[in-house]
């Protein structure tokens, strides 16, 4: 009896976790998007043009990395959401970062810097040459990733604020790709982010 009441305790712990977990759906914000980036008009996808566009050129704005932030501010709370990966031996990354994040010069993406991401790049940033893997973008440098699959299509990303901890799935196989444990948020508020390269569209 006191094991079937601890497997009941245990199910309805998980199904209360998983009531709390919401999905977000949300826009990316065009005011932080880098002169390089297209937007789709629903504001759900974002990739690189060929030429920079004219816009303003707003503290928001990440003027060298080409990335965007998603408008949903985190604060508290666990939360969901995916993002399509449509590319073609292009670089991309995905995560959450803090609101303070820097915007202008050359930012590097790791929790030091306030970003919490994995993605596809170089593993090596001083050999180009090399073939690009699937990493996590960990402190003080990447560390690459083996998956059941050599592609990911759709990742979800899930935040939880209090915890401080992000994970990334493969949405296709369920499999955890990388957790990030007791990220230091420092309180501040948290957005999704987007890094793309050429032949990359990323779509939330």
């Amino acid at each position: 009896m006191e094991k079937y009441k601890e497997s009941l305790e245990e199910a309805v712990n998980k199904e209360t976790l998983n009531q709390d977990l919401y999905k977000v759906n949300f826009t990316l914000d065009p005011d932080t998007a880098n002169p390089f980036l297209i937007l789709s008009e629903d504001l759900k996808s974002v990739r690189r043009g060929s030429r920079y566009q004219s816009v303003p050129d707003n503290p928001e704005r990440f003027d060298i990395m080409m990335s965007v932030l998603g408008r949903e501010r985190f604060a508290s709370g666990r939360h969901w959401w995916e993002v399509e990966v449509e590319e073609n031996l292009g670089r991309w990354a995905v995560g959450v970062a803090r609101e303070s994040v820097r915007r202008k010069g050359q930012v590097r993406i790791s929790p030091d810097e306030g970003f919490w991401a994995v993605g596809k790049s170089f593993h090596n940033s001083h050999d180009l040459t090399s073939p690009c893997q699937i990493l996590a973008f960990t402190s003080p440098k990447p560390t690459p990733l083996i998956l059941r699959r050599n592609k990911l299509r759709k990742v979800r990303v899930s935040l939880s604020y209090e915890e401080g901890r992000v994970e990334f799935f493969d949405v296709d196989s369920d499999d955890l790709i990388f957790a990030f444990q007791l990220a230091s948020f420092s309180g501040e508020k948290i957005l999704p982010f987007f890094r793309v390269w050429r032949g990359v569209r990323l779509k939330c």
